[in-house]
């Protein structure tokens, strides 16, 4: 397990799957705002592909995020589109209804950024996300993710197009916290 101040990623747990799919992915708006494209349904039992983690895929690195107090589940961190020839990938996170507003994102990117920069060596990290996102606009600048550009009407959500922030963070720039480990 990876840890920061307050939460551990660690494997994706099969008992994780109901509770991240009841409280993340069947949220029509959440999922929506999340995903890259259209919520649509998964049936009861089916092998959701943003849940079940295949191995085999070496550009995604899906965690399952617990509160380090209870080891309670508290959501869902990966490094995806991981790219081992140019050393970089992009950070995604998302917190349970329950664990938001509460601090856990800008402890989550500081462990993610941890796991690319110190385990991955990795070069460059980057986050694209919805312009009226303010939570993770701020996790990523605690972390030291500069604002690069913003992709304009980009993102099709909930009927209307809007606004994305791109934000990235180098090697070089990035301070290590002494407990995301």
């Amino acid at each position: 397990m990876l840890k920061g101040d307050r939460v551990g990623l660690r494997a994706r747990h099969e008992e994780d799957i109901p509770v991240l799919r009841a409280e993340l992915y069947n949220d029509v708006v959440n999922a929506s705002r999340a995903e890259g494209g259209p919520w649509r349904p998964v049936k009861p039992g089916a092998q959701d592909p943003r849940l079940v983690v295949d191995d085999s895929n070496h550009a995604v690195v899906p965690f399952s995020v617990v509160e380090l107090a209870g080891d309670t589940l508290i959501g869902t961190a990966t490094l995806w589109g991981i790219d081992t020839h140019n050393r970089c990938a992009h950070v995604g996170l998302g917190l349970l209804p329950s664990a938001r507003g509460k601090g856990y994102g800008s402890d989550v990117v500081a462990v993610l950024c941890h796991y690319g920069f110190a385990v991955r060596g990795l070069q460059r990290l980057q986050i694209e996300t919805l312009a009226d996102n303010h939570a993770m606009l701020r996790a990523a600048e605690r972390n030291g993710f500069v604002r690069e550009g913003v992709l304009r009407s980009s993102a099709w959500v909930l009927g209307e197009f809007m606004d994305e922030v791109l934000l990235g963070l180098l090697a070089r720039e990035w301070k290590p916290r002494p407990s995301a480990t």
